[in-house]
């Protein structure tokens, strides 16, 4: 990946592992803005965002993201998100439609057109292949440690309870990449670099990341 032209990083990870936290910590490091599923979901449901309004907006001008970014004053403080007050990990909702899912990634490809960024989650793995200087990374941890994190982001007092929280969530996050893109999150064959976290800290992972960028 060159890092001197426009880039795209995205981060796809398992609840309790860090994932989040990692690709806050990066794009600080990078100098670029991080997006997830509260960014979408503002543009979407305060901004009305929807597949419609992006194409017409695409038909004035090939390169949107920038003037909306101006009008919808979306943080762009290099990755001191405003939505930090919502939960670590945004789950997928059952009713989540095609439709809504189209929207996200029109979304996201309009602003990896116009800028660098990091992008956490939202079947990102998918979303850019196509993109010509982009990687994928996949952020995984052993069920201990993920309980461990997830008892404590949580307030969850029973290691039992966490694991069964946990358990959920995989089941609807791999049904939601599998409905909508037909892919599975945890095959690695989607993703340029897989970092177990059981013996690092979210900052050695951020190294291990801008190593292996260059």
């Amino acid at each position: 990946m060159d890092i001197s032209n426009k880039y795209v990083i995205t981060i796809n990870r398992e609840i309790g592992s860090g994932g989040k936290t990692i690709g806050k910590l990066l794009a600080e490091k990078l100098g670029v803005p991080l997006y997830d599923r509260a960014h979408l979901s503002t543009l979407e449901d305060k901004e009305g965002l929807n597949v419609e309004e992006i194409e017409r907006l695409k038909a004035k001008k090939r390169t949107w993201w920038p003037d909306l970014k101006k009008i919808v004053e979306l943080d762009g403080g290099f990755a001191v998100s405003i939505y930090d007050d919502l939960p670590n990990f945004a789950v997928p909702e059952k009713n989540d439609t095609d439709k809504k899912f189209k929207t996200e990634q029109e979304i996201l490809e309009g602003i990896a057109d116009a800028e660098s960024c990091v992008v956490v989650g939202r079947c990102s793995f998918v979303t850019f292949k196509n993109h010509p200087n982009h990687i994928n990374i996949w952020i995984q941890s052993p069920m201990q440690y993920r309980v461990g994190r997830v008892m404590k982001k949580k307030g969850i007092t029973s290691e039992k309870e966490a694991e069964k929280f946990i358990t959920e969530v995989d089941n609807l996050c791999e049904d939601y990449a599998m409905r909508h893109t037909g892919q599975s999150r945890y095959n690695t064959r989607n993703y340029d670099l897989v970092i177990s976290m059981h013996d690092k800290t979210e900052e050695e992972a951020v190294d291990l990341i801008l190593k292996y960028i260059g």
